[in-house]
């Protein structure tokens, strides 16, 4: 039986597992847990230790918020991170950091849909990164910095850039991605000055529009503590569990549309907190500061899919129920003004309510802020690399918002998994889980996933298919719909 693997980092001695032939470490602190009076701080340098400290587990989530979530925990050492490396011995190789913070509230980096065996066994360092998510991480409280979230993505990019080397990555190779909420994370990191020194390429999978600014920021975190019965300061909600606060927030974004009155956009889409243009941390969306120059731009592989909200309608228990009024009423929150329902109708003249609701729920959330991400990045002397996903879910219907994720990670078996793409992937699943995963691989390694950049001209963009293929943008009709209309932060109506 060989020895266990084991790496000597700046802050001591960890030892991992050897895992189908690579080395996997879990549960690496890169900042000290954020409790007592750290809690609601930014993250702080970890404590160094002596004794040999055993990396075999999974660290512990941060609470969490929203329907499906983790396990709650009472362990508090959340700020975690964990490391699958081909060959600690190694030097060189690239390195993927997977940002995992689901609709800004929930996440866990040991679901198996996120095993990285495939993409280590490709020549990956794969680092898997736990932030504090939901109130925790982004709620905005007096007395503590906006944005928490991702000044733990930040302090976990410069735990990599120190220590990566030791487990035979490349510091100077390293590409930061997520999904969802961790994609928006990602499109936040472009725009701030103290990440841009520590990742080089980038990759997004349906990255939302969702930033809030700060009045609308602090009503929501003062109607979170009033339900708690107490402050919406940072020394008042230090009182509360942590799993009560994430609980009462679960509560709250079930109750949004009591508030759409005064929150107009954001009671629509049952996430209460996101990130925050607080002026600090972030000073402006990530669209406006690209296209505007004020960031440069990077390697980017951007990419949605093409029926992103059946997810939503599907979990809701709305799939087949929407009425022409739910149709009016998405089109007029969140097509672009002015003109942007009748153009949504004339570009679908035949198109009942539910098509209409689903095409623009799914550019407002995620489809467009995607292509504008990818153009706005382009503008900025970046290389931007756009895929739609095409596949359909046999299970939920239509290519929808997180079936990707399985098909890159190569984890079509795990539950996630299996619930999106059924017991046994189809052929075709299998293709473009071979397709998607190589031009990861590629993209990280050099990047270029194997097609064609996408430019203003041509606006190519990868189809992810049974026959796959590059084309310009399947969504014309949206795209010129949106063009040169980021998306704007929400705010008070």
């Amino acid at each position: 039986m060989p020895e266990q693997p084991r790496v000597r980092t700046a802050d001591g001695v960890v030892e991992g597992r050897w895992r189908q032939g690579h080395a996997v470490f879990r549960g690496i602190p890169y900042a000290q847990p954020p409790v007592g009076a750290l809690r609601f701080a930014a993250p702080a340098p970890v404590r160094p230790w002596e004794e040999l400290r055993q990396a075999a587990e999974f660290g512990p989530v941060a609470p969490q918020s929203g329907p499906t979530r983790a396990e709650p925990s009472e362990d508090t050492g959340w700020l975690t991170l964990n490391v699958c490396t081909p060959d600690p011995g190694s030097a060189g190789l690239p390195v993927l950091v997977w940002i995992i913070c689901g609709g800004y509230m929930a996440g866990d980096p040991g679901d198996p849909m996120y095993d990285p065996t495939a993409l280590t066994g490709a020549g990956l360092v794969v680092v898997s990164v736990n932030c504090r998510m939901g109130a925790e991480g982004f709620a905005l409280l007096d007395g503590a910095p906006a944005n928490r979230g991702l000044l733990d993505q930040v302090a976990a990019l410069e735990w990599v850039r120190q220590n990566i080397a030791r487990f035979g990555g490349d510091p100077e190779l390293v590409t930061v991605a997520g999904q969802s909420g961790g994609a928006g994370s990602v499109a936040a990191l472009l725009t701030m000055a103290p990440a841009r020194a520590l990742f080089r390429r980038a990759i997004t999978h349906s990255v939302p529009g969702l930033h809030c600014m700060p009045a609308l920021a602090k009503q929501v975190t003062a109607t979170l503590a009033d339900r708690l019965g107490t402050a919406p300061t940072a020394a008042a909600l230090a009182g509360i569990a942590p799993q009560r606060l994430a609980d009462e927030l679960t509560a709250l974004c079930v109750d949004l549309p009591q508030y759409r009155e005064r929150w107009g956009r954001l009671t629509h889409l049952g996430i209460a907190v996101c990130p925050v243009i607080d002026g600090e941390v972030l000073t402006e969306t990530p669209w406006t500061a690209l296209a505007n120059g004020r960031a440069a731009g990077v390697d980017l592989l951007i990419g949605h899919t093409r029926d992103e909200f059946r997810l939503f309608s599907v979990m809701m228990g709305r799939r087949g129920t929407f009425t022409a009024q739910d149709a009016d009423t998405a089109l007029d929150m969140f097509a672009p003004a002015p003109g942007g329902p009748d153009a949504y109708r004339a570009a679908h003249p035949h198109a009942g309510p539910e098509e209409l609701l689903e095409t623009v729920y799914s550019d407002a959330t995620f489809r467009m802020p995607s292509l504008l991400l990818a153009e706005a990045n382009a503008a900025a002397g970046g290389n931007s690399f756009l895929f739609e996903l095409h596949l359909s879910s046999p299970t939920i219907g239509g290519a929808c918002h997180s079936l990707d994720v399985p098909l890159a990670f190569g984890t079509m078996d795990s539950p996630t998994g299996k619930q999106l793409l059924g017991d046994e992937p189809t052929p075709e699943a299998v293709e473009v889980s071979r397709e998607l995963q190589q031009g990861w691989v590629r993209f990280v390694a050099t990047g270029n996933p194997g097609w064609a950049a996408y430019d203003p001209d041509r606006q190519l963009t990868r189809v992810l298919a049974t026959e796959p293929r590059t084309v310009p943008y399947p969504e014309e009709a949206s795209r010129r719909i949106w063009q040169g209309v980021p998306p704007a932060p929400f705010d008070l109506t």
